[in-house]
């Protein structure tokens, strides 16, 4: 029973070992020196304006939360839709509840004004 997993092991350890090999070795052969320039905040090689602490509009959250949304139903509905003419009459039952529940998503953002955007 141990052969086989054996390979995989030795793959895992050897994996962790490599990391941590590079990262002795990073800290041991790069620079040392620090500046005032190094310390400071990079925003694409722009001077930072503002705080870190600055409020988002909610409608970066609502397109946030639509994308997600979305993005899990596709991530769900393709391989489904695939296999849809091999399955039965229970799993079309079940994505039908999956597309009621994406169904409430989207009318609660609808609602909020997610898709307004002045």
């Amino acid at each position: 029973m141990f052969e086989i997993y054996l390979s995989i092991t030795i793959m895992i350890v050897a994996g962790f070992a490599v990391a941590a090999i590079f990262l002795a070795l990073s800290s041991w052969l790069g620079a040392k020196r620090t500046t005032i320039e190094k310390q400071t905040t990079y925003e694409s090689g722009i001077e930072p304006v503002g705080t870190a602490r600055k409020r988002f509009n909610v409608r970066f959250y609502m397109v946030a939360v639509s994308f997600i949304i979305f993005d899990i139903e596709i991530v769900f509905l393709y391989p489904w839709a695939v296999q849809a003419a091999n399955l039965g009459v229970i799993p079309f039952i079940g994505i039908l509840i999956f597309i009621v529940i994406l169904l409430f998503g989207y009318i609660f953002e609808l609602k909020k004004g997610g898709f307004e955007w002045d």
